[in-house]
């Protein structure tokens, strides 16, 4: 092979890394010959799709050869009526990573900048490097975001700025009247990607729903998923909602049938299975407690979390101890590297043994 298709490629990519996803079970138990193996590396929901989103499931299987509705009226409709939205306002994704694509492909080339916070989701800088364009990383404040700090970056060139909220790996939160002082001083043509993620395990009332924030600001676009609290991350569907200008540039690069049927009907049944989702957060509670608990009585520091994982600082090489619990069939998140966390371990929040066998195989490791 004479021609280097690394070389070939767009410049923005050839730099990248991929994503690098938590480890899959089955891979594990290949690995370390072992059989039982707890997953808390990914933020999944312990509990699982409620039933409502299953039965849905089940009444269109027989639909499988037929394809969705391009348009996702039904869902559309739902959201409409559960969050008081327009449905010209809402666009459909393969996960609400999709929406960031999009949103790229749109208004952001290689001549511009993108503003996100330090020990803010690695997909930002993916994305923002596969188009060519300048990634602006903000120091964090507190190990969240410093919003003063990232208004003072937007210039001529910036397009674009992420913000988690809550923040993932660190599961900080902004509240509304910090969001929306830092939107008063955003220049409208800068778009400000709203990701909430995990809205939908935050019980702060000061939080920022930014679904009751977005008809406020032309430039907002808020994003969300069901793939977390709703249980739904096989079916990989999310949303964006934004001024209707926005999310008309956004379907013209939509591809077709982005998102499948059956992701369809179960989100549509999500929105109604309201017994599930408090579950949910009950569950998610109770094991934060559970968790801070354990690392208490380990005078481990781990940083205060309103998502449904939490970070834990192990005090040494979080890779190492990354390794070790992989031994114990315990499977969690390093957050060194572009996270710049490297004492620390994300771990989702799990079921009750979960989590204790998780906080018995770390007191092991770090004995």
């Amino acid at each position: 092979m004479t021609t280097d298709f690394i070389k070939l490629g767009l410049p923005g990519i050839q730099g990248l890394r991929p994503y690098q996803a938590g480890k899959p079970i089955d891979e594990l138990k290949r690995e370390m010959g072992i059989t039982k193996v707890i997953k808390l590396a990914s933020n999944e929901n312990p509990i699982g799709p409620g039933s409502k989103s299953l039965d849905a499931i089940k009444q269109v299987l027989a639909e499988l050869a037929l394809y969705p509705d391009g348009s996702g009226f039904a869902l559309k409709q739902k959201l409409v009526e559960k969050f008081a939205l327009k449905a010209d306002e809402i666009t459909l994704g393969n996960g609400s990573s999709e929406i960031f694509t999009l949103l790229l492909r749109c208004y952001v080339s290689d001549q511009n900048e993108v503003v996100y916070s330090q020990h803010g989701f690695a997909l930002y800088s993916i994305l923002t490097r596969s188009v060519g364009a300048t990634p602006v990383v903000i120091p964090a404040i507190n190990r969240g975001h410093d919003l003063d700090a990232m208004v003072a970056a937007i210039n001529d060139k910036t397009a674009l700025v992420f913000i988690a909220n809550p923040n993932n790996p660190t599961g900080t939160y902004l509240s509304k009247a910090a969001i929306k002082g830092f939107m008063e001083k955003v220049p409208e043509h800068v778009i400000v990607v709203l990701d909430e993620a995990y809205a939908e395990y935050v019980e702060q009332e000061d939080y920022a729903n930014g679904l009751e924030l977005v008809g406020q600001y032309k430039n907002l676009v808020v994003t969300r998923t069901f793939s977390k609290a709703y249980g739904l991350a096989a079916l990989r569907i999310g949303y964006g909602v934004s001024n209707t200008q926005v999310a008309d540039m956004m379907n013209r690069v939509r591809e077709p049938f982005n998102v499948n049927s059956l992701a369809l009907v179960a989100a549509e049944a999500a929105l109604d299975d309201d017994a599930h989702l408090e579950k949910s957060r009950r569950c998610n509670r109770e094991g934060i407690q559970q968790l801070v608990e354990g690392f208490n009585k380990m005078g481990l520091e781990y940083i205060p979390t309103v998502g449904n994982f939490i970070s834990v600082n192990v005090g040494r090489d979080a890779t190492d101890v990354y390794q070790d619990l992989l031994k114990h069939g315990m499977i969690v998140r390093p957050i060194g590297g572009d996270y710049e966390l490297p004492k620390f371990l994300r771990v989702t929040i799990g079921l009750p043994e979960q989590n204790k066998a998780f906080l018995d195989a770390l007191a092991k490791v770090l004995s």
